[in-house]
Formats: C-alpha cells, sequence, structure tokens
C-alpha cells in the first residue's frame, strides 16, 4: 500500500489546529458579552458577523487560490487567525465583535483546504479523503474544548479570568499553524495568475449577491446538478446552525453549563463523531448511493434536532440525543462535500467551492439572524427552525432522485 501524500497529512494538520483554535475559545464566548442586555443576541451577532464577511472572503480567496496557488492562501489564513486570536486577549465586548469580523475574513480558508483536497485526491480516495477531513474538524472539535476545560480545571484559574487564558492559548496554536502552513508545498500545477482588473472584478463580484446567484447559474451549465447541490449545502448550513447556538442555549437555558460542562460536552460530541466518521467514510461512503444516504440521514436527523429543544434541564438528556446526532446529520456533511468536489476540474475548483462557501456564509448569516430572534422570544424555538431546514435537505434531496 503506497504511503499517503505527505501534502494531504499536512493539509489535515493545519485543519486539525485551526478548529482546535475556534473550539477552544467557543466555551468562554459569553464571557465576552457577559452583563449586557440580551446577551444571547450578542453571541448572535458576532457568529452572523463571522459567517456573513465569507459572503465575499470565500470566493474572493478561491479565486486567489486558483491564481497563485493553495499555499499562499494557507499562510495567509493563518496568519489572520492569529492576529484576530490576539485582539481576545482583552476581554471587551467590541474587540470580540471585532474578532469575528476578522477571523471570518480568513475563515474563507476552507474554500482552499476542499480545493487542495480535491487536487491530490485520485478520484477512487475522494470521498474517503474529505470524509477524513470530517472526522478531522471532529476531532478537534474535540480537542478545543479538552483543552480548555483541561486548562481551567488543572490549575484552577479563577472565573474573571478564565477568558483570557484560553485566548492565550489560541494565540498559542494560532502561532504553530502558521509554521504548517509555511511547510506545506503546493498542490496546485496550473497557476495563471490574477491580473489586477481581474481581482477588482472578482471583488465586486463577491460584494455582489445578484451575481452570485447569476455565477452558479452558468457554472450550472457545464457542471449539471451543481446549483441544486449548492442549494442543498445552503439548507443543511441553515440546520447546523445549532453548532454555534449551542454555547448559548446550553449557558442560558435551564441547562445552566458553565465553561467547563460545555467544554465536557463538546469533548463527548467530538470523541463520537470522530469514531463513526472515520468507519462510515472508510467502509462505507464509496459503496453507497450518497444521495438516497443523505435523504435518509437528514430525514432521521429531524426528531434529533427537534429533541435538543425539549431536554429542559436534564443533561443526561442532551448526552444521548448527541448519540443520535452522531448517527444521522452529522455524517451529510462529507458526502454533500464529495458530490460537489465531483461537479470541479482543475481549471475553476477553487472559484466554485469559493462561491460555495459564499452562498453558506449568506445562509449561516440569514440563518444567525433568525435563531437569534427566536431565541429572544423562548430559548427552544431555535431548535424547531434547525430541524425544519434539515426536513427541507431531505425534500431536496429527494425531488433530484425523482427527477433522475
Amino acid at each position: 500500500m503506497p504511503l499517503p501524500d505527505r501534502r494531504i497529512l499536512l493539509i489535515y494538520a493545519v485543519i486539525f489546529l485551526d478548529v482546535v483554535v475556534g473550539s477552544a475559545i467557543g466555551p468562554i464566548m459569553p464571557e465576552y458579552v457577559r452583563g449586557l442586555r440580551q446577551p444571547q443576541l450578542w453571541l448572535s451577532l458576532g457568529t452572523g458577523i463571522f459567517l456573513g464577511v465569507q459572503l465575499f472572503s470565500a470566493p474572493l480567496l478561491g479565486k486567489l487560490s486558483d491564481g497563485y496557488g493553495r499555499r499562499p492562501i494557507f499562510i495567509v489564513s493563518a496568519i489572520g487567525t492569529f492576529l484576530a486570536n490576539c485582539l481576545l486577549l482583552p476581554v471587551r465586548t467590541g474587540l470580540y465583535l471585532a474578532n469575528r469580523a476578522s477571523d471570518g475574513l480568513t475563515n474563507g480558508m476552507y474554500t482552499t483546504v476542499r480545493s487542495a483536497i480535491t487536487d491530490i485526491s485520485p478520484p477512487d480516495k475522494l470521498f474517503k479523503n474529505l470524509g477524513i477531513e470530517g472526522a478531522i474538524i471532529s476531532l478537534g472539535f474535540v480537542l478545543g474544548p479538552m483543552c480548555s476545560g483541561l486548562l481551567l480545571t488543572f490549575y484552577h484559574i479563577p472565573e474573571g479570568h478564565q477568558a483570557a487564558y484560553v485566548a492565550g492559548f489560541a494565540v498559542v496554536l494560532a502561532a504553530v499553524n502558521i509554521g504548517l502552513s509555511l511547510w506545506l508545498r503546493e498542490t496546485h500545477a496550473q497557476r495563471t495568475g490574477v491580473t489586477g482588473p481581474e481581482l477588482r472584478a472578482a471583488l465586486l463580484e463577491a460584494v455582489n449577491l445578484p451575481t452570485l446567484w447569476q455565477r452558479l447559474r452558468i457554472k450550472n451549465q457545464t457542471h449539471p446538478g451543481l446549483l441544486r447541490l449548492v442549494l442543498t449545502q445552503a439548507l443543511f448550513t441553515l440546520s447546523i446552525g445549532y453548532y454555534f447556538y449551542f454555547v448559548p442555549f446550553a449557558s442560558l437555558s435551564a441547562l445552566q453549563m458553565d465553561a467547563r460542562a460545555i467544554s465536557y460536552f463538546f469533548m463527548s460530541f467530538g470523541t463520537a463523531s470522530i469514531a463513526i466518521n472515520y468507519l462510515f467514510y472508510t467502509y462505507v461512503a464509496d459503496r453507497i448511493n450518497q444521495r438516497k444516504a443523505i435523504f435518509w440521514l437528514a430525514l432521521l436527523g429531524v426528531p434529533v434536532l427537534a429533541a435538543y429543544g425539549l431536554v429542559g434541564s436534564s443533561r443526561v438528556a442532551v448526552y444521548v440525543i448527541v448519540a443520535f446526532d452522531c448517527l444521522t446529520l452529522s455524517l451529510i456533511q462529507g458526502l454533500l462535500e464529495g458530490l460537489l468536489a465531483q461537479r470541479t476540474t482543475d481549471a475553476d475548483r477553487g472559484e466554485i467551492f469559493g462561491l460555495n462557501q459564499a452562498v453558506q456564509g449568506l445562509a449561516s448569516f440569514a440563518g444567525t439572524l433568525v435563531f437569534g430572534v427566536l431565541s429572544v422570544v423562548d430559548l427552544r424555538l431555535p431548535w424547531a427552525w434547525f430541524a425544519l431546514c434539515l426536513a427541507g435537505v431531505a425534500w431536496l434531496v429527494g425531488r433530484a432522485g425523482k427527477a433522475v
């Protein structure tokens, strides 16, 4: 059996550290808005800013990665994440919002991540490699909160200083990721550069939402089925908005979880997700009808999402629901990414992934506004919204199957 390409291992390492950094600071986010009126709205606003700026950063970074290569985008993104996390060292609401904006600008890196993985993946390994990406992300979601929890527990850091210590830990890891990005060799051979006029045009297109839709329609003519897949991913993105909502829900609802409890929850969630994703994408994903799998996983995931809103104060119930979560909707993302990757070429892979992430950014921004408003009415209502969006995924994929 040939050894795996060292570049893909480095890409996985970069993803892993990036997610660890992002998830490590998740449990401390409520500290930056504590004492403000309607703190859940401020947390939702921060999430909306983080995701919304990807509307233009993702297509732009995707275009640049097609023209200049994937490696420069990895390096710039790693530096951006480092600087963004430095903003969190003083625990201030204004700096928290600034962090969300600056970190969102470079989070478009995941456009480049998927392009780079697809660049160097043989066709028969594509679903597996993209599925491993999902498992790596899950692993990051385990170790990030776990490291935060261990840091807060073993060093007995007093409550008023917890956020600053965790932010400092994230800064150190972000610095390590800069080194890994510098070590990565290029994966994209057909680099043609991007002229000044092309760059300005790409930037204008990125901030012009009607042209975003038009560009996708044009791409759909040469890659049939692309537009439906992008719309399906947008609906799925709306449904997994609960990843961002869970922290305010767990801390402000009857669950009353503190930073440690939230860290332990994500540790359990991530551990189960790693094992299940690895087994599924290593032994199952390439041997099944992916569209049918998405339909059934989405359909079975609808009651799982609805159940989160009914747990009351029972933390045991949350952990039970997570087990079903890992077996259903948590498996969908890699399948959607694999189907999308099959509809790209070396010439436009970064651009297509960038357009897709921009649509997901728009969906995330809109969804954040929706669940933010719903949470003011009742903290349980957003779970009904997430379940409804996942039902839409099942409906859209089901219609695509009938059309075929």
